[in-house]
């Protein structure tokens, strides 16, 4: 490495030695107010909270410390039970946990990224420990009641049939059964052209309802037996996806989309994306549409969690979820169509959705309440299928999300945290009562608690004019200017909220940020526009990503404001985030290098022009078209990526950079990061590396996170002029 490009310094990690040689002494590393790295990330995460359809059983994956298990709890005490006993920070997830009806078994994945298909992928899972044993996505049953699990088969996705007997599942594309005690091999149900996914039982699990994706279109079909065809719903030239079985077995809704094809629409512009509702017979095939979306930006297919959250539900009523007002709202339709009923009317996001064992209401949470503070929270509502009468059933400075029912009707379950209590499973009865935390005392005891702070609310504007908000972490006391840094969320549908946060990635991130200001940082958090939350237009604006960039304003006016708060050193502000977060740090040090002293960048994005990238696939596709079948705006649109691109503002990037990434990223191709490190080379500018053979986007194992995690902190410390406690060297040649 050339004098010019400063120093650069390259973690490759042997996870064989969980954190190596340097890695306890970066975790273990005492902050200013008293608690590590490891304190602050050893919470105990829950997902893939479920219920059985029956009775009042409930099961979740606890991540501790990396060690996932299957956990489940029952009747009125809910007291929380241990199911497996897997003991490694293998990086090896635990997903699509499900009960089944009789209450007998739990059947769960392990292995795999619950961000990508990896059954598609002939079954291999990533490899994070680096190995030499190719770790595969299996699919396993373990008795409710305790024992060992059994391995029911390579694959994904998996569908208990309702008569609690068989699985079926995803593997290589196709759809296959397989017994739920493992007493048979998997075998494959159905044979169908196209790849074949999103397995739905008939309520009476005599059928097969699923989607056959053939490239520019796709069909819903519903298998009964080897001896009768497939039927297929009111085939067409569009894209169905999303079947759902009336109660009585009888019919299916499904959503409709256009096919892909038509005259080629610019690329720089916003399109609407209408959609339909159709409902079918499920024996003949015969359907018609219910309803149909307007064909106007506010009416196109809904992006958000669930997107349709299509439900048929009781009473004849099918509910669904669209941006048709501007927000994500819920609506309810008779089966026999006619105008929809907005069950959800107001200025707010409807998110997590689920029904009532009986399809009489729905539970979901929203970013509503009492508070205005609550548009940055999450609380859990009911509201019945065929009146506008939503009652909220939780309140306060709490956050609450992905609700459920149990089968027997009693208790509403759902995980819950706040600003310094990390997330839990809780329940509370259906009727009425207050809610409660299971498995509290699975919280480590040294787990810094009432050290953390409470992050506030702050509104500023970016220099269009957009609103934009962001939560501001800081510790009171000190009379001297204090560094400052930028965070940055990925996605870009997110939002970073006044407490914990609902996804496991973000509670890392939280975390990093109580810690930053557990050392004397101010940090502020940027909800920056495309993310969720605030509205359609919000989420998409115009000029966004790799068509203008318009969201950095409101990253650069993050910046600014922390430069105009009286107890910010206005030249030391840093910025850091991952994935999207990742490209507009390297964007915001490219262009504004005046702003940010510093910057950590996460598996960024860096060029949009780029074969890797979402947007040059779609350049290098338009490309080899037809003269007539391409873009009107190609070529603009071409330019116009670029210049939203990092790498078209290395010449203006001054102040040094940590890059972390984990090269086998299926996300973010590891190139993006090869290619950016070449080039500030190049251009002089200082940048430290920090590479994880084997690890994902979203790194798996939890020793990685801590050493990204220490390696943030330190990185601006020795950058910024952070807490003295923590500025010891590390790396090669310092």
């Amino acid at each position: 490495m050339s004098n010019r490009s400063s120093f650069v310094f390259v973690f490759t990690v042997a996870f064989a030695a969980v954190l190596g040689a340097i890695g306890p002494a970066m975790a273990q590393t005492p902050a200013a107010a008293g608690f590590t790295i490891a304190q602050v990330t050893s919470y105990p995460y829950p997902t893939e909270l479920t219920t059985a359809p029956t009775g009042s059983r409930v099961a979740w994956v606890f991540n501790e410390r990396g060690v996932r298990n299957v956990y489940v709890a029952e009747g009125s005490g809910f007291q929380a039970r241990k199911l497996t006993d897997y003991t490694n920070d293998d990086g090896q997830e635990l997903t699509n946990l499900s009960i089944s009806a009789d209450g007998k078994w739990v059947v769960y994945v392990r292995g795999g990224d619950h961000d990508a298909n990896w059954a598609a992928e002939g079954g291999l899972a990533p490899d994070p420990t680096s190995s030499p044993v190719q770790p595969y996505v299996e699919i396993f049953a373990v008795p409710f009641a305790g024992g060992t699990p059994k391995l029911l088969a390579q694959g994904d996705a998996p569908v208990i049939s309702p008569k609690s007997d068989r699985v079926a599942y995803e593997s290589n594309n196709q759809i296959l059964i397989v017994p739920i005690d493992g007493s048979a091999a998997g075998k494959r149900l159905l044979f169908s052209r196209g790849t074949i996914h999103s397995p739905e039982w008939s309520p009476d699990g005599s059928r097969l309802a699923f989607v056959s994706n053939r490239g520019d279109h796709s069909f819903v079909g519903v298998f009964t037996s080897e001896s009768e065809p497939i039927v297929w719903l009111a085939p067409s030239t569009s894209r169905d996806a999303m079947p759902r079985w009336s109660p009585d077995g009888t019919h299916l809704a499904f959503v409709r989309l256009s096919g892909a094809g038509g005259a080629p629409q610019s690329l720089l512009a916003l399109h609407p994306n209408p959609w339909q509702i159709w409902t079918a017979d499920a024996r003949t095939g015969e359907g018609r549409v219910i309803w149909k979306s307007p064909e106007t930006l506010h009416g196109s297919y809904p992006t958000s969690e669930g997107q349709a959250n299509l439900r048929w539900m009781s009473k004849g009523r099918i509910t669904f979820l669209s941006d048709v007002d501007g927000w994500p709202h819920l609506y309810s339709i008779s089966e026999n169509g006619g105008a929809p009923l907005l069950l959800t009317p107001g200025k707010f996001m409807v998110e997590y959705v689920a029904s009532s064992p009986d399809r009489t209401y729905l539970v979901y949470n929203a970013n509503t309440g009492a508070s205005p503070e609550d548009v940055d929270r999450r609380h859990i509502f009911t509201v019945p299928v065929d009146r506008a009468e939503p009652i909220e059933r939780t309140s306060g400075d709490g956050l609450e999300w992905a609700p459920t029912v149990t089968g027997d009707g009693s208790t509403i379950v759902f995980l819950g945290g706040g600003a310094k209590r990390p997330p839990l499973p809780m329940v509370m009865p259906a009727s009425q009562g207050a809610p409660r935390a299971l498995a509290a005392d699975h919280i480590p005891t040294d787990f810094p608690t009432d050290q953390l702070v409470t992050p506030k609310m702050v509104v500023f504007r970016a220099a269009d004019g957009t609103v934009v908000h962001g939560q501001l972490f800081e510790r009171a006391g000190g009379s001297a200017r204090k560094p400052a840094v930028v965070f940055v969320h990925g996605g870009p549908p997110r939002q970073m909220l006044l407490g914990w946060h609902y996804m496991d990635y973000y509670t890392n991130s939280y975390a990093v940020n109580q810690y930053l200001a557990s050392n004397g940082y101010v940090v502020l958090a940027v909800n920056y526009r495309l993310g969720i939350g605030y509205g359609h237009d919000f989420h998409h604006p115009a000029s966004a990503g790799a068509f203008g960039a318009a969201e950095y304003q409101d990253v650069k006016a993050g910046g600014l404001y922390l430069k105009s708060l009286p107890e910010v050193d206005p030249k030391r502000i840093g910025i850091w985030g991952g994935s999207y977060g990742g490209f507009l740090t390297a964007l915001a040090l490219g262009r504004n290098s005046d702003i940010f002293a510093a910057g950590v960048d996460l598996h960024g994005v860096h060029d949009f022009t780029e074969p890797q990238s979402g947007a040059g696939r779609a350049f290098a596709a338009a490309a080899q078209s037809g003269q007539f079948n391409r873009p009107p705006d190609l070529e603009r649109a071409r330019d116009v990526a670029w210049q939203s691109s990092p790498v078209s503002s290395v010449k203006t990037w001054k102040s040094p950079v940590l890059l972390i990434q984990g090269d086998d990223d299926r996300n973010v191709q590891f190139h993006q990061t090869v290619d950016l490190a070449r080039r500030l080379t190049a251009h002089g500018v200082q940048f430290e590396e920090l590479v994880l053979p084997d690890e994902i986007h979203g790194f798996l194992r939890h020793a990685s996170w801590l050493i990204a995690d220490s390696a943030t902190a330190r990185f601006f410390d020795r950058m910024l002029g952070g807490a003295k406690a923590t500025t010891a060297a590390v790396g090669p040649g310092r």
